[in-house]
């Protein structure tokens, strides 16, 4: 927080600190389904397991849980996410969409599109996607998106999206180094996490309802919107780490958000395993 002034004349604030609260975001994001519930945590082990329980217990569609710092920062397959504290941007956010268990990955890719979206809208950068839930800036992960669910067989009771932004790290120790970087690495500059969290948050406000109240267009529009913004959907050299590990070169999506891979045997439908650009671009 910055105050300048004198006894005699008074004092001004000049500026407030690049802090996710409440009553900062809240005014922002205006219009959305996350203006009313939005919760703050300085340290939290993880934005999305306090979502899921708040859910379970009945939090309302477009609750937010933010924080500083995570302790436990999970992304998908197990893995841990670096969370320092008030560089990135730690969200899980409360969805109860009409939808069908199977439906749930189009969430994932719509998470995506939101945060390239935000992203390009406030910094200028454009990042790319690589399914079903990372976001690039040259070639390096700078957000990861964890998207998970309870469900009965043949609807969802609600979905959490987490969403784990590196923003202003200036760095990233041991096996991070070189496959990690932030915003602030790519650009040389510094940014406002403020800014950033409310244009990801009116971001996936829109992109949500679009899904929702679309109906079938708008799920394929989805699908043509991940592909347009995405280098690894089609045409590019890959290795998939699923069923013990394959190659081959990416044929788009199919008609429910899965990733095709054409292989030597065939059209292969990939369906949780990691993705890696074996073309070197």
């Amino acid at each position: 927080m910055k105050i300048t002034g004198h006894p005699a004349t008074g004092y001004q604030l000049n500026s407030v600190p690049d802090l996710l609260l409440p009553e900062i975001l809240g005014p922002l994001v205006q219009g959305t389904i996350f203006t009313s519930h939005i919760r703050h945590y300085f340290r939290v082990g993880s934005t999305n397991v306090v979502a899921m329980q708040a859910a379970a217990d009945g939090a309302p569609e477009g609750a937010v849980f933010v924080a500083e710092q995570q302790t436990a920062g999970r992304g998908r397959g197990g893995h841990t996410w670096e969370s320092a504290q008030s560089v990135g941007i730690y969200v899980s956010v409360v969805l109860r969409p009409v939808l069908t268990p199977a439906d749930t990955l189009l969430l994932s890719l719509v998470a995506g599109i939101a945060v390239g979206e935000a992203v390009e809208q406030t910094t200028g950068l454009r990042p790319d996607l690589r399914w079903p839930n990372d976001v690039l800036l040259n070639r390096r992960k700078f957000c990861g998106i964890l998207t998970e669910m309870n469900a009965e067989p043949t609807r969802v009771r609600y979905v959490v999206i987490g969403i784990g932004i590196n923003v202003n790290h200036e760095s990233f120790a041991g096996e991070l180094e070189g496959i990690a970087t932030s915003m602030r690495l790519e650009s040389g500059r510094e940014w406002s996490r403020v800014e950033l969290a409310a244009a990801l948050l009116k971001s996936l406000d829109s992109e949500y309802r679009k899904l929702i109240e679309g109906g079938p267009a708008a799920r394929l529009a989805v699908l043509r919107r991940f592909e347009e913004r995405s280098s690894f959907a089609r045409s590019r050299r890959v290795l998939v780490e699923e069923d013990g590990s394959y190659e081959g070169i990416t044929e788009g999506l199919d008609e429910r958000g899965f990733l095709q891979v054409r292989t030597a045997s065939g059209i292969r439908m990939v369906f949780s395993g990691g993705v890696r650009a074996l073309d070197g671009k």
